[in-house]
């Protein structure tokens, strides 16, 4: 049995969905299988030659690849929820189709997630074009004191809430280059959320309802993966990681409608919700 499925939800990016894929190649954990689920316009991403190239050497490997279509759309949480339900690995890493990942990330985030027994690890995606870009005041870490993770219930709007900032531009990148860890060494630091490379216990994931409440939820909306990051926190708590070893594409993002932002929404007192209308239909 493999002890991770690899989680990619894809939709119009073929020459980004290669590239994320490329990623996984040179990968030192191995122990892995890859599922890939588009909601492409057009032919699925995953048909484009660049990336059925990328997808034949994981398969060369002995990598388990699968591809799916998952229209019509139903909104991003019912697209994560769609690929929850085909992993069956104890760990499930959701990667987003315009991240690279560097060649030891997989491994630290497994070494974490079972060091620590915790809902989730994450690693916070750079943009290099900031390389330049230093913003000290920004810069603010809370450390998980020896690595030692516990729930915590972070709101929108909380203090906790700020340390978002922490993952704008390359911030991390400059945290982690004047931390100056060792090869192979990892620190663990409090979060607010994290987007795009997340490692879950899948079982710790499922307990909090996994992305379920895509049924509670208008179809445009932006944000699931923080939501579900916060059930999961609170119960059984979470964490960022550095080094990171996630890099963005920074391509446009393919999701133009973000009025919704489901932490918030999800947040507003009841009545709120009922007298727009949004939400008072499943799916």
């Amino acid at each position: 049995m493999h002890r991770v499925d690899i989680l990619i939800p894809t939709c119009n990016r073929p020459e980004a969905l290669a590239a994320t894929l490329t990623s996984l190649i040179g990968q030192r954990f191995t122990d892995f299988r890859v599922h890939v689920m588009d909601q492409s316009d057009g032919a699925p991403a995953y048909d484009h030659p660049v990336a059925v190239a990328a997808l034949r050497v994981l398969r060369s490997q002995g990598r388990g690849v699968e591809v799916a279509r998952n229209l019509p759309r139903r909104g991003m949480a019912q697209q994560r929820q769609a690929l929850l339900e085909r992993a069956t690995a104890p760990q499930v890493l959701f990667l987003d189709d315009d991240v690279i990942l560097e060649p030891g990330t997989l491994r630290r985030m497994v070494e974490a997630l079972e060091f620590t027994g915790c809902g989730f690890i994450g690693s916070a995606v750079i943009g290099l074009s900031y390389a330049g870009d230093v913003r000290p005041h920004q810069q603010y870490i809370e450390w998980w004191h020896d690595n030692v993770v516990e729930p915590e219930n972070v709101l929108p709007g909380s203090s906790s809430w700020q340390r978002h900032k922490l993952h704008n531009a390359a911030n991390i990148w400059h945290v982690q280059r004047a931390l100056g860890l060792e090869e192979g060494k990892w620190r663990l630091y409090k979060l607010a959320w994290v987007g795009g490379c997340v490692l879950f216990d899948r079982d710790k994931l499922l307990q909090c309802g996994g992305f379920t409440f895509w049924k509670e939820a208008p179809a445009e909306h932006c944000g699931e993966d923080v939501y579900a990051q916060l059930q999961v926190m609170r119960r059984f708590g979470g964490a960022g990681i550095i080094p990171s070893g996630a890099f963005h594409q920074e391509l446009p993002t393919t999701l133009e409608q973000r009025d919704i932002d489901l932490p918030h929404w999800f947040n507003q007192p009841s009545s709120t919700m009922a007298s727009t209308g949004v939400g008072s239909e499943k799916g």
